[in-house]
C-alpha cells in the first residue's frame, strides 16, 4: 500500500511538472517575429509575421492607421492593392502592390494570446527620381560667353545626388536641395566660359539614387560653339626646287566652316594660271622657277572674323643647292681637323710643362749680394765671380 501510494505521488508531480513546462514553452516561444521592409515607388512589399510556438492562436496584419488588412486569412479592408501570400498557424504573410509614398509606416503585428503580444514592422518607401532635364543650354554658343547649364530632377526620396560629366571626365557642379511633400527636388548648376575647345563636347547630368541601382537616370546635351576661324599653311616639299612640283595647303579652323578660302600674291592675283592651280584649300605648282619666288597669303572669313597666314616661297636652283651642301661639308670637315689638332697640341703642352721644372740664374742673383759697393756688384755679375751665392727662380 505504501508502495502504491509513493507512486501515485510520483505520477501526479511529474504531469504537474510536464504542464508546467510544456506550458511555459508555449507562452515563451508566442511572441510575432517581423523584419521591416524596403520597396520602390510602384513596387511590391510583403510583409510576414511568424510565429514559432503557436497553439492556433490568431494573427492580425494592421496598416499605419491601425486599420486591420487581414484577421488570419480573412480579408479585413478593401484594397485591391493587399493580397493573402501565406496563412498558417505559425505564419501570416501578405502582400502590396503598386506601392505609394503614403504607404510609408509603421505596420503592426498582433498575435491575440492572454495579453496580445505585437511586433512592428516598418515599411520604407523609395521614391524614384524623375529623369533629369538640362537648361540654360544657347545653341549656337558663341566663344567667350559665359553661360550657366542647369540640371533638375524632382520626386526623390531620400534626396537623389547629381553628378556632372565633361564627356566621361566627371566635373564638379553646385548642388541644391529642395524638400517638396515626402519627395525632394534637386538642382545642380555647372557653370561654363566657353572656347572653340567645347565645340562638340557632350555634358551629361546623371542622377545616382538607391532606387536606381539597376538603371541609371541621365541627360546630355552636346554644346555648339561657333568661333572666328585660325589659318595655318602647310608646304611640301619643305625645301623647293627648280622644276619641282609644290602644294601649299590652307588649313582654316573655324565655326561656321571658312569656305572658300582666297589665295594672293604679293596682294595682287596669281601669277601663271597654267602652272599654278587652286583646288579647294589646296594652291599647286606643277613646275616651280624663279618667277614663283614671293609672298602668299591664304585668307579665311566667316561672320565671326578673318584669318590670314603668310609663306614666302624661294625657289632654290637644284645644281646650286647641291654645291652649296657640298662646300659646307667640306668646310665642317676641315673645321673638325683644325680643332681636334689644336686640342691634341693644348693637351700635349700641359703634359709637357707639368712634367718639367727649368732654372735659370738672374745677372743680379751672381755674386750681387757680396759685393761691398754698386760698382763691385756690376763687375762680379760681369766676371761671374766664383764665389758669389747662386741664386736661383723657378718657373712653370
Amino acid at each position: 500500500i505504501i508502495l502504491l501510494q509513493h507512486l501515485s505521488v510520483s505520477f501526479q508531480l511529474s504531469l504537474i511538472f510536464s504542464f508546467s513546462f510544456c506550458h511555459f514553452a508555449g507562452i515563451s516561444g508566442q511572441y510575432p517575429l517581423v523584419q521591416n521592409v524596403t520597396v520602390t515607388e510602384g513596387g511590391t512589399a510583403n510583409l510576414t509575421c511568424r510565429v514559432e510556438y503557436n497553439d492556433n492562436t490568431s494573427l492580425q496584419w494592421s496598416n499605419p492607421a491601425q486599420q486591420t488588412l487581414f484577421f488570419g486569412d480573412k480579408k479585413a479592408l478593401r484594397d485591391n492593392r493587399i493580397e493573402l501570400v501565406r496563412a498558417t498557424s505559425s505564419e501570416l504573410t501578405i502582400s502590396i502592390s503598386d506601392v505609394t509614398l503614403s504607404d510609408e509606416g509603421l505596420y503592426t503585428c498582433s498575435l491575440f494570446t492572454m495579453p496580445v503580444r505585437t511586433a512592428k514592422a516598418y515599411l520604407t518607401v523609395l521614391g524614384v527620381p524623375e529623369k533629369p532635364e538640362i537648361n540654360g543650354l544657347t545653341k549656337p554658343a558663341m566663344e567667350g560667353d559665359h553661360i550657366t547649364l542647369t540640371c533638375i530632377t524632382q520626386g526623390s526620396k531620400p534626396a537623389a545626388d547629381l553628378r556632372w560629366f565633361r564627356n566621361e571626365k566627371e566635373v564638379k557642379g553646385a548642388k541644391e536641395v529642395n524638400a517638396s511633400g515626402k519627395t525632394f527636388t534637386v538642382q545642380s548648376s555647372l557653370q561654363l566660359h566657353v572656347d572653340r575647345n567645347d565645340d562638340g563636347v557632350a555634358y551629361t547630368c546623371r542622377v545616382d539614387h538607391v532606387a536606381l541601382a539597376q538603371a541609371p537616370q541621365q541627360a546630355t546635351e552636346v554644346l555648339e560653339v561657333h568661333y572666328a576661324p585660325r589659318v595655318e599653311i602647310i608646304r611640301s616639299p619643305a625645301v623647293p626646287q627648280e622644276g619641282q612640283k609644290l602644294k601649299l595647303e590652307c588649313v582654316s579652323r573655324g565655326n561656321p566652316s571658312p569656305d572658300p578660302v582666297m589665295w594672293t600674291k604679293d596682294g595682287g592675283e596669281l601669277p601663271d594660271l597654267d602652272r599654278v592651280t587652286v583646288e579647294g584649300r589646296e594652291l599647286t605648282f606643277t613646275s616651280l622657277n624663279k618667277t614663283d619666288n614671293g609672298t602668299y597669303r591664304c585668307e579665311a572669313t566667316n561672320h565671326l572674323g578673318t584669318s590670314s597666314a603668310e609663306y614666302v616661297l624661294y625657289v632654290y636652283d637644284p645644281n646650286a643647292l647641291g654645291q652649296q651642301g657640298t662646300d659646307h661639308a667640306l668646310i665642317g670637315g676641315v673645321v673638325a681637323v683644325v680643332v681636334f689638332v689644336t686640342l691634341c697640341l693644348i693637351i700635349v703642352l700641359g703634359r709637357y710643362l707639368a712634367r718639367h721644372k727649368g732654372t735659370y740664374l738672374t745677372n743680379e742673383a751672381k755674386g750681387a749680394d757680396d759685393a761691398p759697393d754698386a760698382d763691385t756688384a756690376i763687375i762680379n755679375a760681369e766676371g761671374h765671380h766664383a764665389h758669389a751665392e747662386e741664386k736661383k727662380e723657378y718657373f712653370i
